[in-house]
């Protein structure tokens, strides 16, 4: 196996999830939440059980708006990926702010996180103090996520599921967030002059370009190999049994090449590959080929079938064992169990699965905020935790404890 990162797994903790001991491993978790203009929210303040929180009420009420203001303290966009002035509040002056206070691996922590009035980006304080690179919050606020536009994952185009893969990736080597916009930026910069110039546009400023997106794409590629290595392993080995055991592979030019040559003879390929390629990419509008085409693909593996014809529960049922297995693997390699963002999971979930979900979440002992309308549907969570999760009934700009 090539992946560094999967050398790292004791191959001694092979067994089912459920039996894993809690103690193994630290669990990261917010203790207060603040929330000021952030969309539905003019000001609220939300005390949480490390065990988890749950929040329920009917649609529309703003329970996703809290998960994405949790998602807010880690790098990148948060779980819906949205402009950050659209996360302002509509009644507000155009800026939003949210604090946190956060039990780490180094302690107690107090994080805030905002936009300013008429800004573009986002600023973070560290315990009050301004502080640069959300990188870093990946350490301290480690965390995974589920959406209801994720239930579309294994059918809609790869761009999802490349994201699925590298917010895994961000979780075990945080620099791979910038890794992607490096590459990102000098393709857009590339695709540009190529529009506006050409093939024959300036040969120095394509190549220092093209060497960019060779060196940067590589870098992606291994680190996304790394990844899946790692993840595969965790879904053979240890994998519940409620969940069906999928099976992941990459799919892309880049993945393949490093899988039969060195890093070195990758990035010397992807490099002669875009040089020769100026003219298809010119009259494309784009760049043809690159790890922004990577696809993740996954099977069934008992009914041997892609996920992607497998029915609505079974792909929920995969999908719920792909970030459960991911959280495990974080945790074996970080040390520290990420914060499990579920929203509306429960959908297409049986009554057994739904009791594996709320049991394999105990043994991890991650903090985990669900989201769901029908409140009985979380009593074997709630009420079934040593340490009891915070049952929040959220209304319109409001939440309040039940």
């Amino acid at each position: 196996m090539r992946a560094p990162l999967a050398q790292n797994i004791d191959p001694g903790r092979s067994e089912n999830l459920p039996v894993l001991e809690r103690e193994a491993f630290f669990a990261p978790h917010i203790g207060e939440l603040q929330l000021s203009d952030f969309r539905s929210y003019a000001h609220v303040r939300i005390s949480c059980a490390a065990a988890g929180v749950v929040l329920t009420g009917d649609n529309g009420m703003g329970k996703t708006n809290i998960l994405e203001a949790v998602s807010q303290f880690g790098p990148g966009r948060g779980l819906r990926s949205a402009p950050l002035a659209d996360m302002a509040r509509m009644q507000g002056k155009g800026g939003w702010a949210l604090s946190a206070q956060i039990e780490t691996l180094d302690g107690c922590l107090q994080i805030g996180v905002g936009v300013d009035p008429g800004k573009q980006s986002r600023r973070l304080r560290l315990d009050g103090e301004p502080a640069k690179g959300f990188e870093t919050l990946v350490r301290y606020c480690p965390q995974l996520w589920l959406t209801p536009a994720m239930d579309r994952l294994f059918v809609d185009s790869a761009t999802g599921r490349r994201r699925f893969l590298d917010r895994f990736a961000v979780g075990l080597v945080p620099f791979h967030s910038k890794t992607l916009s490096a590459f990102e930026k000098a393709m857009r910069e590339r695709n540009r002059l190529l529009q506006e110039h050409g093939p024959h546009a300036s040969g120095a400023w394509l190549e220092g370009l093209e060497n960019t997106m060779s060196e940067t794409g590589v870098t992606i590629a291994e680190t996304r190999l790394d990844a899946l290595d790692v993840l595969s392993a965790a879904l053979t080995e240890g994998h519940h049994p409620v969940f069906p055991q999928a099976e992941i592979a990459l799919e892309g030019l880049l993945e393949a090449e490093l899988r039969r040559s060195s890093a070195g003879q990758a990035e010397e390929s992807y490099r002669e590959m875009l040089h020769r390629n100026r003219a298809l990419d010119a009259g494309a509008g784009r760049t043809l080929e690159g790890p922004h085409r990577t696809d993740l693909v996954t099977r069934h593996v008992s009914k041997d079938m892609p996920a992607a014809k497998c029915s609505t529960g079974e792909q929920k049922a995969l999908l719920v064992g792909l970030v459960l297995a991911q959280a495990r693997v974080l945790a074996q390699q970080t040390g520290a169990v990420p914060l499990l963002l579920l929203d509306e999971v429960t959908a297409h979930l049986d009554p057994s699965r739904r009791e594996a979900l709320f049991d394999v979440i105990q043994v991890l002992g991650a903090q985990a905020w669900l989201t769901g309308t029908d409140a009985h549907v979380f009593e074997g969570f709630v009420g079934g935790r040593k340490d009891r999760a915070s049952h929040l009934h959220v209304t319109d700009g409001a939440v309040a404890e039940l």
